[in-house]
């Protein structure tokens, strides 16, 4: 997937495209649905299928203090988008200059001019332009005037899609800790990626090695507790046995030992052979087992964790990895 950051980056010679657009973070059902009808549109069309993104998210500067977190890195949005099937990602810088585009100047520069948009694939509630004042229907008159079809998805969602998938929904179960109804959203397990760094090394001594993620991960951490989970070293061999291993995962403070910083960290299941310091691994977070808790000594926090492993087991061996 050719990845475009501003206008400059498209070629010349790009042809006809079909396009989409939208924040995208998360990657979740609801954009699937839009983004998979984009490749499928493109390929019967002969056009080469095109997400336009916006970095940072409009909110982070319109709105700073109402700011939400971002579920993904950018990194991480284009490697879900990649995955999907694009030809390409557009990504434009959101400023307050970019911000004060009228919807036909918006559409003209980036769908027509830029992009030779022949068909526009979006949700029912898209909004754009200056304070949000196009919508689908002003869409379709700017398609008529400039020779694209617009296609509007209904909403999808959860049973008889009276919830509708969003990354609002998808940010809040996150927070809580419910990754398992967060990756029903996504379709896949909610990843954080880091490289493993050295922490206090009190895992080791207690019998169950962690690998410590770096304070600079990406993605949104879950609320803090003790999940099941799958370890993906990113640096070995995709065919390599010891590529996805099952994990328990700890987020938090450790309060046991009266910690100050809040950290990732994952106990390769039977395994204390692994030297994984500086590799760069993701964390797929599958089931959460329980909040993080303050322990009176450390043989009661070596009994839980006990108990923490031998639950991650049972869940992790009637699950493949995704």
């Amino acid at each position: 997937m050719d990845r475009w950051h501003g206008l400059d980056d498209i070629p010349a010679d790009l042809g006809p495209t079909v396009v989409t657009l939208g924040n995208f973070d998360g990657v979740h059902r609801g954009h699937l649905e839009v983004l998979t009808r984009v490749v499928r549109e493109a390929a019967d069309r002969g056009a080469t299928p095109v997400a336009v993104t916006f970095e940072p998210h409009p909110i982070a500067v319109l709105y700073p203090e109402r700011a939400p977190a971002a579920v993904m890195s950018l990194g991480q949005r284009l490697d879900a988008l990649e995955a999907v099937g694009l030809g390409a990602t557009l990504v434009l810088e959101f400023t307050p200059e970019f911000a004060q585009q009228t919807p036909e100047e918006f559409v003209h520069s980036t769908f027509v001019e830029a992009l030779g948009a022949v068909a526009v694939v979006v949700g029912k509630d898209t909004r754009f332009g200056v304070r949000n004042s196009g919508d689908v229907e002003t869409l379709r008159e700017l398609g008529a005037t400039h020779g694209f079809e617009v296609l509007a998805l209904d909403d999808i969602g959860e049973g008889d899609t009276t919830t509708r998938w969003s990354s609002t929904q998808l940010r809040a179960e996150l927070l809580e800790g419910s990754v398992a109804h967060a990756a029903q959203i996504i379709g896949r397990p909610h990843r954080v990626t880091g490289t493993v760094v050295h922490g206090d090394h009190r895992g080791r001594e207690l019998g169950y090695p962690t690998a410590n993620l770096s304070q600079d991960h990406e993605g949104l951490v879950p609320a803090d507790g003790v999940y099941a989970g799958w370890l993906l070293r990113l640096d070995v061999a995709p065919d390599d046995p010891d590529r996805t291993l099952p994990a328990a995962v700890s987020v938090g403070t450790n309060p046991t030992f009266d910690g100050q910083q809040r950290r990732v960290e994952a106990y390769v299941l039977d395994r204390t052979d692994l030297d994984l310091y500086g590799e760069r691994v993701v964390v797929e977070f599958v089931d959460r087992l329980r909040p993080t808790l303050r322990f009176d000594g450390v043989d009661a926090l070596v009994e839980q964790m006990a108990q923490d492993v031998d639950r991650c087991r049972e869940i992790l061996s009637v699950i493949v990895p995704s």
